[in-house]
């Protein structure tokens, strides 16, 4: 019987294929034999109650001057389609929102999406690790810069970040002498009206900032630990860090157990942890990255795992 995958993501012909989890994703689903399609988020919409999708059927090659071919675009009901991926990047803003109040119509057509719609919008990727704070650091979630002036001086070195960036955008890291330390504040906050999260600054950065990838609460047995590029304290790929492929530890492995349940019960099929040192810093359940810096290093095969998963959910 043939099976239908929609993924809705950032648009293909600015992929950067060769670090692209979503592309790999679609690699597997076309090895798979399924009939791919594509879409981004001005594709989605409502209709008498009912969600649809205008999408391309896509075909993919993993190669760097020609990833892609589609074909016309289609609408069709979101019933159409087995699986609706949503890959679409953050910021978490007021249409990505809406999107996964469409989506839920789209679950009720039939559709199994992944992640689930429900979940995305209760799991902001920074403010889901309060459920878990026997993992994290000391964390603060303010919108008033005292409280954040406060906290660092508890504390010393420390990292501010807003709640809806992605990539190592808006973090600062803050000593409690920085000359900037109220300019930090008051633009984190928005001048005291948006909220902003505050952890104690963790040295271990200097070994990396690891993703750990989680298949239905179960993580992939090998993490990316995401170096800093010199003169800088962020990992992120996007701000020139490295990857290096490692096996997880038995710590990696606990917080795991923490956390997976929950990922499990909420139907988060697929979650990226970051954690540095032998702390959780954030739950990234929007658009997980690093199948294919893992894939590379160790020879697995990540997007395989996933829809072994999903074809097993979908029975």
């Amino acid at each position: 019987m043939l099976r239908r995958l929609a993924v809705l993501m950032d648009p293909i012909q600015k992929l950067k294929i060769h670090k692209d989890s979503s592309f790999a994703m679609l690699l597997e689903a076309q090895r798979r034999g399924y009939e791919v399609h594509v879409c981004e988020q001005r594709d989605l919409g409502l209709r008498d109650g009912r969600a649809w999708l205008r999408t391309r059927v896509t075909r993919v090659f993993d190669d760097p001057a020609h990833w892609f071919e589609q074909s016309a675009p289609e609408v069709h009901d979101a019933g159409h389609f087995d699986w609706i991926l949503m890959r679409k990047d953050p910021p978490f803003n007021a249409e990505y929102l809406y999107d996964t109040q469409i989506l839920d119509r789209a679950e009720a057509q039939g559709a199994t999406v992944v992640n689930r719609p429900a979940a995305l919008r209760d799991a902001n990727e920074k403010l889901f690790t309060a459920l878990f704070p026997q993992c994290c650091p000391p964390t603060l979630v303010s919108r008033l810069p005292d409280d954040l002036r406060a906290f660092v001086s508890e504390f010393g070195e420390c990292v501010v970040k807003v709640l809806d960036s992605m990539g190592g955008t808006s973090i600062f890291r803050v000593r409690p002498d920085d000359p900037n330390l109220n300019v930090i504040f008051e633009t984190v906050t928005l001048e005291g009206t948006q909220a902003a999260l505050i952890q104690r600054y963790i040295p271990e950065i200097t070994e990396g900032d690891k993703r750990i990838l989680l298949i239905d609460g179960v993580p992939v047995p090998y993490a990316l630990a995401r170096i800093p590029r010199a003169g800088e304290f962020r990992g992120n790929l996007a701000r020139g860090g490295h990857g290096r492929g490692q096996p997880l530890s038995d710590h990696d492995r606990w917080i795991c157990e923490q956390v997976g349940p929950e990922l499990q019960r909420r139907g988060l099929i697929f979650v990226g942890l970051d954690v540095i040192g032998k702390y959780l810093t954030e739950v990234n359940v929007t658009s997980p990255t690093c199948i294919r810096e893992l894939d590379q290093q160790f020879g697995i095969n990540i997007a395989g795992m996933l829809f072994d998963r999903l074809e097993t959910l979908r029975k």
